[in-house]
């Protein structure tokens, strides 16, 4: 069913009696999905539930053929709560893709049972008869907020939520992929919005759940930005003195990270909001054209340790050839990778897929 059918059936559902708890309880989205025993076919499935009038319940049914997207059912559901779930029966088909002359969407009533501490409804249908309709059994997970809803500005939190193979991302275009797991653990300078999906049986219809977590107090001032150290000039040989061979070039005190040079998950690719701090950096390079550095690239520990390895070494890579592309010659600029050996952050956390740059003393010619 198409997005804008399900907002007008909206519309004309009544809020939800504030003594009805059970059924606001279970109001929501929930992803999942329909199989039958001894049988293995399966219809993944989405099912949102609203209100109605009094303590009755008000649904969409959304269901394609496993491995057949096109084929696919949304049925309005009406229901009832009860002690351990609520009880769901098939009203009308509202839309239908793919219909064959011998086949058809089984219709009957569902009963779920509600286990709270997963935010799991796992059901059973008995259907009316039809074809070889009999029964059906479902499974539905929810994203639901589990951890506290506000924060310490700047402290170390771990958010916990509810669902199955459950990914965040800091858009709702889901571009900007920050972690996956039921727990994120960030540190939040402002009220932040997350924006979530399931992996348990995806669909053409699922949801993507914002979860806002508020943030109170006041976060600790940013760290300034990157500005290389003057190099003091050399001070003058007599031509009689030959210094020996370096055999690396020294490198200056602590390294400095970018903060908001970060990369799309998996990839040695820049994410758009990198380009004011490379420019910058190139502009300084620029203005000083003796100083050469290093760029150190680095890994999430997410995935396995030699690909993250390789990753590093290509994010630096990266950000030297943005640097070249922007005038700084090419041999100013080496680049080291150490994967994911050197986290600043407790996995996962998108701030540890980062470069640094450090300040590398030209070596004294022979």
């Amino acid at each position: 069913m198409k997005r804008r059918l399900w907002g007008q059936l909206l519309a004309v559902v009544l809020a939800a009696p504030a003594h009805v708890l059970q059924a606001q309880s279970l109001t929501g989205v929930w992803q999942g999905v329909e199989t039958k025993p001894g049988e293995k076919h399966y219809w993944p499935a989405v099912l949102r539930v609203q209100t109605g009038k009094g303590e009755s319940l008000f649904g969409v049914l959304y269901q394609e053929v496993g491995g057949q997207p096109a084929i696919s059912v949304t049925f309005q559901m009406d229901g009832t709560p009860t002690p351990d779930g609520l009880q769901l029966e098939h009203v009308r088909k509202l839309s239908e893709t793919g219909r064959s002359p011998f086949s058809g969407w089984c219709a009957g009533a569902i009963s779920f049972s509600y286990d709270a501490t997963e935010e799991k409804l796992t059901g059973h249908a008995t259907y009316r008869p039809m074809l070889d309709c009999d029964t059906g059994e479902f499974t539905f997970y929810r994203i639901k907020l589990k951890s506290a809803a506000t924060v310490p500005a700047a402290a170390l939190s771990s958010l916990r939520v509810s669902g199955r193979s459950v990914r965040w991302f800091a858009d709702a275009e889901l571009k900007h992929p920050l972690a996956t797991g039921n727990t994120y653990r960030t540190r939040l300078s402002k009220t932040t919005t997350f924006y979530l999906t399931q992996g348990f049986y995806p669909t053409a219809e699922s949801p993507v759940v914002p979860i806002t977590i508020r943030v109170t107090g006041k976060a600790a001032a940013p760290r300034p930005s990157f500005k290389p150290a003057p190099v003091p000039p050399a001070p003058p040989r007599p031509d009689t003195v030959r210094p020996r061979p370096v055999a690396s070039a020294p490198v200056a005190p602590a390294p400095v990270v970018l903060p908001t040079v970060l990369f799309k998950l998996a990839t040695a690719e820049l994410l758009p909001e990198s380009a004011p701090a490379l420019d910058q950096l190139a502009a300084g390079l620029k203005a000083r054209p003796a100083l050469r550095v290093r760029i150190a690239g680095h890994t999430d520990r997410v995935g396995e340790p030699q690909k993250n390895q390789l990753l590093s070494e290509q994010r630096a890579a990266a950000v030297k050839d943005y640097l070249v592309k922007a005038g700084v010659a090419a041999e100013r600029i080496s680049t080291v990778g150490y994967g994911d050996a050197r986290p600043l952050y407790p996995s996962p956390d998108a701030r540890n897929r980062r470069v640094e740059v450090e300040e590398v003393k030209e070596p004294a010619a022979k």
